[in-house]
C-alpha cells in the first residue's frame, strides 16, 4: 500500500483527496500513513461498491471524479499508469471507466465479456461458459467513476447473489443500462497488476517487491 500511496503523489493527488477506506486495525493504518490523509470507517463488509461509496462521502466535495482501487491489487502500479487512467477517463467524459488487462493464467478470475453490440460484461468464474472461460481479458478492479452518478446510483444497486455484498461490477452494468459512457482501458504493461487473494500471493508479491527493490 505504502507503493501506492507514493504512486498516487507522484501522480498529483494531495492527501486530502486521498481517502483510505478502512475497518479491522485501521488505527494503525492512520497511525502510519498520518493525519493528512482521509480516512473512511466500514462499520460492515459489504463489498468492493459499498465501500467505494463510503470513501467517496468523506472526499472534498469539489472532487468530481473518483479513482476506486484495491491496495492490494495496486501495489504495482506506476504513477504514469494512474494519470494516463485518469486522463483517458476525463478526457472522454465517462461516468465509469474500468482498467482491464491480458493475463496468462486467468483461471481463478473474472473475464471481461465484450458483445458485438459494444457491450461489456464483468463475470464472475463461478459463471463462466466453457466459451467464456477462454478469455484471458480480466477486470483489475480498478475503476474512475463519475462522483455525483455513482452516489445517486448505489442506493438501488442490486446485491452479489452469493455473496449478498454490492460489487463494482454491477455498476457496468447500471451505467450501460443507463446509456452512460463506458471506457474500457486495458493496461499497457501487465506486470503492474498483480492480484493478492492467497497467502501464496502474498509471498509471491513480497518476492517481486525484494527483486524491484535491487
Amino acid at each position: 500500500m505504502v507503493h501506492t500511496v507514493e504512486s498516487l503523489l507522484s501522480a498529483g493527488f494531495a492527501p486530502s483527496r486521498i481517502c483510505f477506506v478502512i475497518g479491522y486495525q485501521g488505527d494503525q493504518l492512520r497511525k502510519f500513513f498520518g493525519p493528512d490523509f482521509v480516512y473512511a470507517e466500514q462499520t460492515e463488509l459489504l463489498g468492493t461498491a459499498h465501500a467505494a461509496f463510503t470513501g467517496m462521502r468523506v472526499l472534498p466535495q469539489d472532487v468530481q471524479q473518483v479513482l476506486v482501487m484495491g491496495g492490494d491489487d495496486s501495489a504495482f502500479y506506476s504513477q504514469g499508469t494512474m494519470r494516463t487512467f485518469i486522463e483517458k477517463h476525463s478526457g472522454q467524459g465517462a461516468h465509469l471507466s474500468l482498467l482491464t488487462a491480458h493475463v496468462e493464467d486467468p483461471s481463478q478470475l473474472g473475464r471481461i465479456v465484450r458483445s458485438p453490440d459494444g457491450s461489456v460484461m464483468i463475470v464472475e468464474k463461478e459463471y463462466l461458459t466453457p466459451e467464456q472461460a477462454s478469455i484471458k481479458e480480466i477486470s483489475t478492479g480498478t475503476f474512475c467513476f463519475e462522483r455525483a452518478w455513482f452516489e445517486s446510483v448505489f442506493p438501488s444497486m442490486p446485491r452479489m447473489k452469493k455473496l449478498n455484498e454490492y460489487g463494482l461490477p454491477a455498476a457496468l452494468s447500471m451505467a450501460q443500462e443507463q446509456g452512460k459512457r463506458c471506457e474500457m482501458v486495458q493496461l499497457d504493461d501487465t506486470s503492474e497488476w498483480f492480484g493478492i487473494n492467497t497467502l501464496e500471493n502474498l509471498q509471491e508479491a513480497d518476492q517481486r517487491k525484494k527483486l524491484k527493490g535491487n
